[in-house]
């Protein structure tokens, strides 16, 4: 893997093809997550393909690959949300005519995702890295170029709001 790096970084486009590959369905349920849209997934995985072949060769540590990747999927996911701030949003009830009815199945996975969204941007990244990506503490540091503490600080703070949004919501006792 170290190799395949190495020969990325010096240019060659088959190695970095096999790398990006190899984390690629990580890097959509990361964007997935952000901006709830398949399609718009989609595009942050190819803005991510396209800005990290770009920049792999200022990649400092090669075995730190993959949070690398994710931390250019998840800017990448909040500069696609912040484009789609500025456009103006249909009316709710042309939105629900074009929307395909939610399955009971997925009911409590929207409820999740939508508490989730609920949380400040850094509580909400190192809820999904954590949970989602199933990173160590230190990968979630490393991956937000944030000390360990406030890893762990964001992560408990938001694990807190959850717990008392459940309870409002009569899920959690």
């Amino acid at each position: 893997m170290l190799e395949l790096v190495r020969k990325a970084q010096k240019g060659n486009d088959k190695a970095f093809l096999t790398l990006f590959q190899e984390y690629e369905q990580d890097i959509y349920r990361m964007a997935l997550v952000y901006v709830k849209n398949q399609n718009d997934a989609l595009d942050v995985v190819q803005e991510t393909a396209y800005r990290s072949f770009k920049t792999i060769k200022n990649l400092k540590e090669p075995k730190h690959l993959k949070t690398w990747l994710m931390r250019i999927a998840i800017n990448c996911s909040l500069d696609l949300l912040r484009k789609q701030k500025k456009i103006v949003q249909l009316k709710p009830e042309i939105e629900e005519n074009l929307s395909v009815d939610i399955n009971e199945d997925i009911e409590l996975e929207v409820t999740v995702r939508d508490l989730i969204e609920r949380l400040n941007e850094e509580e909400k990244s190192v809820v999904i890295l954590r949970f989602y990506e199933e990173l160590t503490f230190k990968e979630v540091s490393e991956t937000l170029d944030m000390p360990l503490g406030t890893v762990k600080t964001f992560l408990y703070r938001a694990l807190n709001k959850l717990r008392n949004k459940l309870k409002g919501d009569g899920f959690y006792e």
